[in-house]
């Protein structure tokens, strides 16, 4: 028999005297921090491929694997080998890369993956699905997971469902998914709410937004911080800032209190509803209340600011961000904006600049960036750098779009090239950019203002053909261009084809059509349609009465002018200067220096500063009065008021000043002409001319001849001719030949009058072989010389015995004396022949 097995010694007692052992227990593992768990994490993961030479990256998601599912379930998953293992990443990639709308195909995918059997993988799945933003993937994949067994409806999934419905704009779908959860008795949250608040809002159904989060409030659930953002920004992108306003006073009164995401969506809201100025009331407010803008606050504000036309505090706005770099650094947006400040304000030039400058500081422009520096060449029809820019763009990378195109148009447009703005036309076409009102219009605009009105109308009806509707700026287009084109039956005509479109005129209609009758001379026309607008409620404006009062006066009315005057006083419109100096102008041409003096005091008490125009309508009722001493006066107060004058007010003024006998001050004023570069007109010649000739100035008037090889061709024949006699009987011969020859170079109109000028003066100082060379020019250019210009030389050429000059001259007297008879001989016989027909 055995014996046991020996027993384990006992553990030595704590009274024995042997050593006490101390044995170390095993380390706990720290305690996780709270999160998915690790197979729900998404982590990073690269793949190369060494033979092609590629690398991906990409993100996967473990889920619930085989292993670890219930024993029945594992047992189906090993029994068969269409069952596969695979990662909840790698099945949502196989799925997305499934066609969309083959809903079997994803069921099969779907089908032959054994994760498919935890539960906890559907909402891992969905959140990839969604994460891709593919909708019709995602729905199929929802629709899949529903009809499985173990499938139990949970918040999270709907919220992510619902989110994706709202970033492809499909509220009526999410606000389905909002009610089906409930049914599947499913309680939404605050994360689903807000969801569902912001589909809405994104669709700019504010109303609906509203209702929700009182639906939210009424299931004991708090609205959030976000909720309100997401309700006030519903209500701005609407434009309803009244409401957004209203939710924002309610949001601090339940104690939640608005952040920078509020404040910025109030500020979105007063911007969508055109309320520029209260937006900049608001910012001042916000300020006060300690909260730092970001760069999206300063955009807005400075948008804002340009909208109301207070450019130099954008742009100090803007200096002030680009000092803050750090803390608010200026984005595309902000450069974009302030560069659109400056195309209003017409400065193409400082346009540029911050172009330059937005690359300069690494920000890259977009295609509105560009489109803003093509809108500053445009107005100005620069052509050329507006061209340049329009290559830039597409060297960089961008497509132009139809706001590109029609910039690019109207710059060849305003610098009449009508052919070349049809050519970028077609392009626009070719490169399927499909115009809209704006390029027709800007087309249209450019024919018209070329003066080739039936081009223009023909675009017209090409607009229509292309099933655009022409709109009121067509119609404004083409009277305006009637007025150009001297086609006054072509007015009654487009005024009748709008008419006939259902198109209601509006106020620039009104103008335009009234101002092409008046510059034709209809002033019945033009009365009778200002009737009309005021018949149908359309309210004229300043510049509705400007062109009243100015083109009645140029056609001699001038009661009617200042009736129309009354008239605009009586409604109270604003008088601008351009008003007054027509006013003015009506007054100085009836004789009324007084009424004129009493208009230009009321319009600067009025705080409308004159411009060049106002003071030359007054320096020429001065003229008119002969007050020189008064005009002078009030040229003196033109130049302290920062008015730079030009050539006109200048040359009105040195007429004023030799009715007024003072030549030396006609000097004088053109050397201020001279430093301030305002270059000499055709009267401004003529006055410093006489002023010469009163004054024996002929080294001053050498001097002119001197700077009037550019501009002679301008310069009318009396007045070349006026100086040409003046150097003649100043003894400056040679001066008035260098002065004769310039005309010829020039080509100047040279005819009889400005010979007789040249012989004249010529023989008076004994040069009569120079005056034989001048009758063989005359003979030469096909000028004939009259009877007495020979017979003047013959005294001359005896005195110094110049026997074959007086044989030729003799002969040439001989040969006047034929051809005029010839002639009187053939007038008397055609006069003999009608009587004889008569009788």
């Amino acid at each position: 028999m055995s014996s046991a097995p020996a027993a384990p010694p006992p553990p030595p007692s704590p009274d024995a005297g042997s050593p006490r052992v101390f044995r170390a227990r095993p380390r706990r593992p720290p305690p996780r921090a709270p999160g998915p768990p690790p197979w729900a994490e998404r982590r990073p993961a690269v793949s190369v491929d060494l033979d092609r030479g590629r690398r991906r990256a990409r993100v996967e998601v473990d889920g619930v694997g085989a292993a670890s599912l219930p024993a029945r379930h594992r047992l189906r998953v090993e029994g068969t080998r269409w069952q596969r293992d695979w990662k909840v990443s790698e099945a949502a990639a196989r799925v997305l890369a499934l066609p969309r709308t083959d809903a079997r195909a994803v069921d099969d995918v779907l089908n032959s993956w054994a994760g498919r059997f935890a539960r906890r993988n559907f909402p891992l799945l969905i959140r990839e699905i969604t994460i891709s933003g593919s909708l019709k993937h995602a729905v199929h994949v929802f629709r899949w997971m529903k009809n499985q067994e173990n499938y139990c409806a949970r918040n999270d999934i709907y919220g992510m469902m619902i989110r994706l419905h709202a970033r492809h704009n499909q509220v009526d779908q999410a606000r389905g998914l909002f009610f089906e959860m409930q049914e599947w008795r499913c309680k939404p949250d605050a994360d689903t709410y807000n969801s569902l608040i912001h589909a809405h809002a994104r669709a700019g159904q504010w109303r609906w937004a509203i209702n929700i989060m009182e639906d939210m409030q009424r299931a004991a659930i708090p609205p959030t911080r976000t909720t309100y953002n997401n309700v006030i920004n519903a209500c701005g992108a609407a434009g309803n800032w009244k409401k957004a306003l209203e939710l924002c006073k309610k949001m601090t009164e339940n104690g939640v209190g608005p952040d920078l995401v509020t404040h910025n969506i109030v500020l979105s809201a007063f911007k969508n509803g055109a309320q520029y100025s209260k937006a900049i009331a608001y910012f001042e407010i916000m300020k006060s209340s300690n909260v730092a803008p970001d760069t999206f606050t300063l955009n807005i504000v400075i948008h804002c600011l340009v909208k109301v036309g207070q450019y130099g505090e954008a742009i100090e706005l803007f200096n002030s961000m680009r000092e803050k770099r750090t803390i608010c650094p200026p984005d595309v947006v902000t450069y974009t904006s302030i560069m659109y400040s400056y195309s209003v304000c017409g400065q193409a030039e400082n346009c540029k600049a911050v172009f330059d400058m937005m690359i300069a500081e690494g920000v890259k422009p977009n295609i509105v960036s560009y489109n803003a520096l093509l809108g500053a060449y445009a107005s100005h029809g620069a052509h050329k750098e507006a061209l340049e820019t329009f290559k830039l763009l597409k060297q960089n990378g961008l497509r132009p779009d139809i706001v590109s195109y029609s910039s690019l148009l109207n710059a060849y447009g305003r610098s009449a090239q009508p052919e070349k703005a049809r050519d970028v036309f077609n392009e626009m076409r070719k490169n399927a950019c499909k115009p809209n009102k704006v390029s027709y219009n800007a087309l249209i605009d450019a024919y018209g203002s070329a003066g080739m009105l039936k081009e223009a109308v023909s675009f017209l009806h090409e607009m229509e053909r292309d099933g655009i509707q022409p709109d009121v700026v067509s119609i404004s287009t083409l009277l305006t261009a009637c007025g150009r084109c001297r086609q006054l039956a072509k007015i009654d005509t487009i005024l009748a084809a709008a008419k006939s479109r259902g198109i209601e005129l509006n106020t620039v209609a009104y103008n335009s059509g009234i101002g092409s009758y008046l510059s034709l001379g209809d002033y019945e026309k033009a009365l009778e349609l200002y009737t009309l607008m005021r018949a149908s409620n359309v309210k004229p404006d300043a510049v509705t009465y400007n062109i009243l009062i100015s083109g009645s006066c140029k056609l001699g009315r001038y009661a009617e002018s200042l009736k129309f005057f009354e008239d605009m006083m009586d409604l109270k419109i604003h008088l601008t200067k351009e008003v007054y100096s027509s006013v003015i102008c009506s007054y100085v041409k009836q004789g009324k220096l007084t009424e004129a003096e009493s208009t230009f005091s009321s319009m600067k008490e009025s705080g409308c500063f004159p411009d060049v125009l106002t003071y030359t309508a007054m320096i020429k009722a001065y003229r008119d009065d002969g007050s020189w001493r008064r005009a002078w006066d009030l040229f003196k107060e033109m130049e302290s008021n920062d008015v730079q004058p030009d050539a006109i007010v200048c040359s009105s003024l040195m007429e004023t000043l030799n009715k007024g006998s003072q030549p030396e001050m006609v000097l004088q004023l053109m050397e201020f002409m001279k430093q301030k570069q305002i270059p000499l007109n055709q009267k401004a010649y003529f006055e410093i001319i006489a002023s010469c000739s009163m004054l024996r100035e002929w080294k001053t008037a050498s001097e002119i001849i001197e700077h009037l090889d550019s501009s002679l061709s301008s310069i009318s024949v009396g007045t070349l001719n006026h100086l040409l006699n003046f150097l003649g009987k100043c003894g400056k011969t040679e001066s008035m030949m260098k002065l004769f020859y310039k005309m010829v170079t020039s080509r100047s109109t040279v005819g009889l009058s400005t010979y007789t000028v040249l012989l004249r003066n010529l023989l008076v100082v004994g040069k009569w072989r120079k005056y034989i060379e001048v009758l063989h020019w005359m003979e030469d250019a096909g000028v004939h010389p009259t009877l007495y210009m020979y017979q003047s030389v013959l005294p001359y050429i005896w005195r110094d015995n110049s026997m074959d000059y007086v044989t030729l001259m003799q002969e040439k007297i001989t040969w006047s004396l034929e051809a005029r008879y010839k002639s009187s001989s053939s007038h008397l016989l055609k006069f003999l022949k009608l009587s004889c027909c008569k009788i």
